[in-house]
């Protein structure tokens, strides 16, 4: 079962790229958090997708949002890969991929691992998930997009 809009968004607990546990939960009643998945660090799609968060971090911040990277990639080449490209936000490591499964994130041509985001408002409800594989920095626009509308609402 894929999540929806409308859902409470399952929580998990996960390595992040300094080997902390950071869960979901940690973030309900506090900010809302934008969870977007991708399929491998350092692959010429996903490094325009997390420095495009990394340039619009700030207004993620601004806008009440924590903002959390997760692939089946390990600690150690998180770690790496924020250091290169100067990533300020949470990688976490989904080394079996049971969060991504959890959350329904579909395969693109049943082989790469989808590129899924979830808008999650602090209450733990989603409000917006977009999908796309190839559109990059239109998940950081429909994030923030998304963003703003709880806000006003």
């Amino acid at each position: 079962m894929a999540v929806k809009v409308g859902d409470v968004a399952p929580d998990f607990t996960l390595p992040s790229q300094t080997g902390e546990p950071v869960s979901l939960k940690d973030f309900k009643g506090k900010k809302s958090v934008v969870l977007y998945f991708y399929p491998k660090d350092d692959t010429p799609g996903c490094t325009t997708e997390s420095c495009a968060f990394r340039d619009s971090y700030e207004v993620f911040k601004t806008a009440g949002a924590e903002v959390i990277g997760i692939s089946g990639d390990s600690s150690t080449s998180h770690q790496q890969f924020a250091t290169k490209y100067q990533l300020p936000f949470i990688l976490l490591s989904d080394t079996g991929n049971q969060v991504r499964k959890l959350y329904g994130v579909p395969a693109t041509l049943g082989l790469l691992p989808g590129r899924v985001t979830y808008v999650i408002d602090a209450n733990g409800v989603v409000q917006h998930i977009f999908n796309s594989q190839f559109n990059f920095k239109g998940h950081v626009e429909e994030s923030l997009k998304t963003l703003q509308t709880i806000q006003i609402g």
